[in-house]
């Protein structure tokens, strides 16, 4: 039996076919309909999109701000702790303990200088002259009254003037910063120094009225002169009481903080007053004065007391005072130094130096010099490491280290004189060639046969080279130590054309020994240090001195180095009634100019050059140094007492006086040659 079915048929299913109605698509059956109908959407306002916008930028920047000034907040505080920890005491603000100082003085006890503190009460604020503070104030810190310790508006102000002018021109630093880094801290520029200072300053400023700060800072700071304290420099500087000063002096004390040596009018009293005239001028501009005060202050005569040291002698003064603590240690009370300079010989070296250095010369980039000058022991009698300690303590005459050229020559000629050779011995001048290595002579020219005594004084450097390859450069070398050559000594093909770089001081005291007899000398600038009115600490010993060159052989170098003088490279340097003996030396490329010379147991050294090694325009050891050298040498030896005559050795196997002329000695060579 079939079964029926029941229920309705099920309809045919049939696939939906999208049908494309514009862009938009409709599902359908069999049959077309009517388009759904369109979303709704609803309409957003430009200007509340700009704003959602907005608002979700400043959001996420909000955001990034916090966080990221969160971080920065956490390293700051770090960093503070960090440089917190080990700032150093303050308990002690108040307490003002005065420095020992040291007060050098010459051979003849004349004082040259004092280091350290010179004494004087702290001066109250209240008793101040007014001047002195305006001025204080417009020069260094003008807002004083008005900042936290710190001056932000001084601050953009130095960066803008500093970026303009393309170099420091302008500190930002505050009387307040400026305390704490005297106080506390030391002079070193490093970010941990400046950030402490920073901590120093808001803490003196949570501590103390602005009153105090300033007093303690006018006490305190440094002023030049050994002046620790503005009672302390109207003193130093013009035999007065702070509360006495007039508006004049008051200007020139505020004008000495920028740079107190460079301003002090001990030193320069017209680069002083130039800056005393500054000073005067942000007065008038900052309104603490009128233009009738600054006038009349203009009108009014400044005196200043008067240094008996000369402004070079500094150089003398910062060259001891490391010995003086070698000597005695750590200085705990006032001391004496007894030197061996001359005052008046300082004086004599620093005319002779600047009577030469001139701005012509300066243009031939020969702006620099030196001059030293030694008694028969190598005390040292005049140091002048510069034309100007103002404006360069940098000593030319100890620390600077050059080539000296044929200055070097007299020790490969004694070398020689002690392996055999005599001042009349002949040597070809002729082209030599070592490895490599051809020297020239500075004339570029050979003149073949000559004796040893003229090729010394015309300063033949093929002759120095061949003597220094006959007897050895390790004996060269042997003997410039023996003489006091402490530098060291590389034993180069150049070694006798004066290759290895020594000091002017140095060089000059190997040269000694060719003036007082043959016999070493140690140089050395003091004799006795002792503390005031008090017992002797230290005092140099007498030793007997050693003896480097044998008689014979020092009559024969010293012949040799007068003709240098007399008909030589160093004529320049002859003085009339004084046997003069000496070298001149030039360097390569005339970067180097000198003159070692002696006469009556003196020996003098002089260099010229340009600090930053450029060449001079043909400035050679024959020019400049000899005519500073005869300027001093003739202005001292006319004050000096005539030395006992040293008793001559022995007679010699040649006649040095009546020597054969240079022609006739080549000649009767050449025969004895042919003969042979």
């Amino acid at each position: 039996m079939s079964k029926q079915r029941t229920g309705k048929p099920k309809a045919k299913q049939t696939r939906r076919k999208p049908v494309t109605i514009g862009k938009q698509y409709a599902t359908t059956q069999s049959a077309p309909s009517a388009p759904a109908p369109r979303r709704q959407t609803r309409k957003i306002s430009p200007k509340k999109v700009k704003k959602s916008f907005w608002r979700r930028t400043f959001g996420k920047l909000f955001y990034g701000s916090l966080v990221t000034g969160c971080w920065v907040g956490l390293i700051g505080i770090f960093v503070l702790a960090t440089y917190a920890s080990d700032l150093p005491d303050t308990s002690g603000i108040w307490n003002i303990e005065r420095q020992p100082s040291i007060t050098f003085v010459d051979s003849k006890g004349q004082i040259i200088a004092v280091q350290g503190a010179s004494y004087a009460p702290p001066m109250q604020l209240e008793h101040a002259p007014p001047n002195l503070i305006h001025a204080v104030l417009s020069v260094e810190d003008r807002r004083f009254y008005g900042h936290f310790g710190v001056d932000p508006l001084g601050l953009v102000r130095a960066a803008y003037t500093n970026a303009k002018a393309g170099r420091i021109v302008q500190g930002g630093s505050t009387i307040t910063q400026q305390l704490a880094k005297n106080l506390f801290l030391t002079s070193e520029r490093t970010y941990k120094r400046k950030i402490q200072e920073l901590m120093l300053a808001l803490w003196l400023e949570s501590k103390f009225t602005k009153d105090e700060i300033l007093s303690l800072y006018l006490n305190r700071v440094y002023f030049g002169r050994g002046a620790w304290g503005v009672e302390a420099a109207s003193l130093s500087y013009f035999g007065k009481q702070a509360v006495n000063l007039d508006l004049g002096e008051a200007a020139m004390i505020a004008g000495l903080l920028k740079a107190p040596n460079r301003y002090s009018p001990t030193s320069d009293l017209g680069r002083a007053e130039r800056r005393a005239t500054i000073v005067l001028d942000v007065m008038v501009k900052n309104k603490k004065i009128t233009e009738e005060e600054r006038e009349m202050a203009f009108a009014t005569p400044i005196r200043v007391r008067p240094s008996k040291a000369t402004p070079s002698a500094s150089y003398f003064v910062d060259w001891l005072a490391p010995q003086v603590r070698r000597h005695v240690g750590e200085v705990k009370t006032d001391l004496i130094v007894t030197t061996t300079l001359d005052l008046n010989a300082q004086r004599a070296a620093e005319r002779a130096l600047l009577s030469v250095l001139t701005d012509e010369q300066a243009s031939k980039n020969a702006n620099q010099g030196a001059l030293v000058a030694l008694n028969a022991n190598g005390a040292v009698t005049a140091m002048a490491g510069g034309k100007s300690y103002a404006k360069s303590q940098f000593n030319r005459a100890t620390q600077a280290k050059r080539q000296p050229g044929s200055a070097f020559k007299p020790f490969v000629y004694l070398a020689a004189i002690e392996n055999g050779l005599t001042p009349w011995t002949i040597r070809e001048d002729k082209p030599v060639t070592i490895g490599d290595w051809t020297p020239r002579n500075y004339a570029e020219e050979f003149k073949g046969e000559i004796s040893l005594v003229t090729a010394l004084a015309t300063s033949v450097n093929t002759i120095a080279v061949q003597l220094a390859e006959e007897t050895g450069r390790t004996r060269v070398a042997s003997v410039a130590r023996r003489m006091g050559l402490n530098s060291p000594l590389v034993t180069t093909r150049s070694m006798s054309l004066g290759s290895n770089e020594t000091s002017l001081i140095e060089l000059t005291g190997a040269y000694a020994p060719f003036a007082n007899g043959g016999y070493r000398a140690e140089v050395h600038g003091m004799v006795r240090i002792s503390v005031q009115n008090g017992p002797v600490l230290w005092e140099m010993r007498e030793l007997p001195p050693a003896k480097v060159i044998d008689d014979h052989d020092l009559m024969r170098m010293n012949l040799m180095l007068q003709r240098v003088v007399s008909q030589g490279t160093g004529r320049r340097a002859q003085i009339s009634g004084y046997e003069i003996g000496g070298k001149t030396g030039t360097t390569n490329d005339f970067r180097d100019a000198w003159f070692i010379g002696y006469t009556n147991g003196q020996t003098t050294g002089v260099w010229i050059g340009d600090d930053d090694n450029r060449s001079m325009d043909e400035v050679t050891g024959g020019t400049l140094p000899t005519q500073i050298w005869r300027g001093f040498m003739n202005e001292w030896l006319a004050v000096l007492p005539t030395p006992e005559p040293v008793a001559p050795p022995d007679p010699i196997e040649v006649d040095i006086e009546n020597e054969q002329p240079d022609a006739l000695t080549s000649l009767l060579s050449s025969l004895t040659k042919k003969l042979e």
